[in-house]
């Protein structure tokens, strides 16, 4: 007898009991290893041991911290509903791996010490990277927008100078907020003008499942330096919610989405800008490791009985899927899919068989918070 085959990878959700319902993160993993019977090597062979870096010993490696309850971990470091946050004196918001792709959870242990992971002045740990390179000998220019290299001279890389301005409007040299430095709003007109001359750049940015990282406003200014409009391109994960990927962008980098289009955003820099006088912030050389979070999905939901689950992921194994989302895809239409399927249904199905198994618990919990789901399974063979 023929049996359908189901989906390797497949997310199923149901309505919340309750409103103000907040369950957990979790996921059950089998991993099996065989072992094989090797040979016994060769005591002639056997090299001797060589002593590893003390920052790679296993004794460095702290698998679960638990947090703190009352004070900060570590100086400069906080610890919120949106995972780690750093503070350094005179920075105007507090610095963040990742400010669009945290979870919306208390981290409930982190896996190693925490510490500041913008350079070895700032880290309580050894220094295992390599030594920053020595500052040129040629005492180069600071750029400054407002002071443009000559029309046509070779070895010159071609510069947009600041505007559009619009008849009797003066630029601003020292404009220091964000308000300035965009100016006035641009009009339909100016908003056609810069889009076209950027629908088939192919200087980009791309935003991955990562979403928007702390190093990529360095590289956004980068791209003001010397045009008016930043291309983004976002796939995958952080394509779920664009709202909150512009609303980021905005607030953290100080420009404004002028455009949006499937999964591509036109970041404006500002009729005022100058790159010589925009906010520096500090790069971060390590990429801190991921707290551990609440299980993301229950074996028991609250409001159901076990058999009340039991029956319910059963019953949502036969349902067909309403879409099923491809890798490095935009899924800006899943909320709303999703939403309009619990119109007719109690139960959805999600088929993420193409996904990696990380992007399928990021997927989850941002339809968990945006949807007020219920989520029952997460299947993973």
């Amino acid at each position: 007898m023929a049996t359908n085959t189901l989906p390797s990878r497949s997310l199923l959700a149901a309505p919340a009991q309750h409103p103000g319902l907040r369950l957990g993160t979790s996921l059950r993993l089998s991993l099996s290893l065989s072992h094989h019977n090797q040979p016994a090597d060769d005591p002639e062979r056997r090299r001797a041991p060589v002593g590893s870096h003390p920052a790679f010993s296993r004794g460095n490696r702290a698998k679960k911290i638990p947090v703190p309850t009352t004070g900060e971990p570590a100086a400069g470091i906080r610890v919120t509903d949106r995972g780690l946050a750093y503070h350094l004196e005179g920075a105007p918001f507090e610095f963040q791996y990742s400010y669009t792709e945290a979870p919306r959870a208390r981290p409930v242990a982190l896996r190693e010490a925490p510490f500041l992971p913008f350079g070895p002045e700032a880290t309580p740990r050894p220094w295992t990277g390599r030594k920053p390179l020595p500052k040129s000998r040629k005492e180069l220019p600071e750029f400054d927008s407002f002071v443009l290299p000559p029309h046509g001279k070779k070895g010159v890389k071609p510069v947009q100078s600041p505007g559009p301005f619009l008849a009797g409007m003066e630029p601003r040299y020292q404009a220091a907020s964000r308000e300035e430095v965009l100016g006035e709003p641009l009009t339909r007109d100016e908003v056609a003008v810069l889009v076209k001359g950027n629908l088939k750049a192919k200087r980009q940015l791309n935003m991955g499942r990562d979403g928007l990282t702390h190093n990529m406003l360095e590289n956004i200014h980068a791209h003001w330096k010397r045009k008016r409009v930043c291309k983004i391109k976002c796939k995958g994960v952080c394509t779920v919610d664009m709202d909150n990927v512009c609303q980021q962008l905005e607030e953290k980098v100080g420009g404004k989405v002028i455009h949006r289009q499937g999964g591509v955003i036109f970041l404006f820099r500002g009729r005022n800008y100058n790159y010589r006088t925009r906010p520096v912030f500090p790069l971060m050389l390590w990429r801190p490791a991921a707290p551990m979070y609440p299980r993301l999905v229950k074996t028991v939901p609250d409001g159901l009985t076990s058999d009340e689950a039991t029956q319910m992921r059963k019953r949502g194994r036969q349902l067909t899927p309403i879409c099923k989302l491809g890798k490095n895809g935009v899924y800006a239409n899943l909320v709303k899919e999703v939403r309009e399927a619990f119109e007719a249904c109690d139960l959805v199905r999600v088929d993420c068989s193409s996904l990696n198994k990380s992007d399928c618990r990021k997927i989850g919990a941002k339809l968990k918070f945006h949807v007020s789901c219920c989520l029952l399974s997460l299947n993973i063979y």
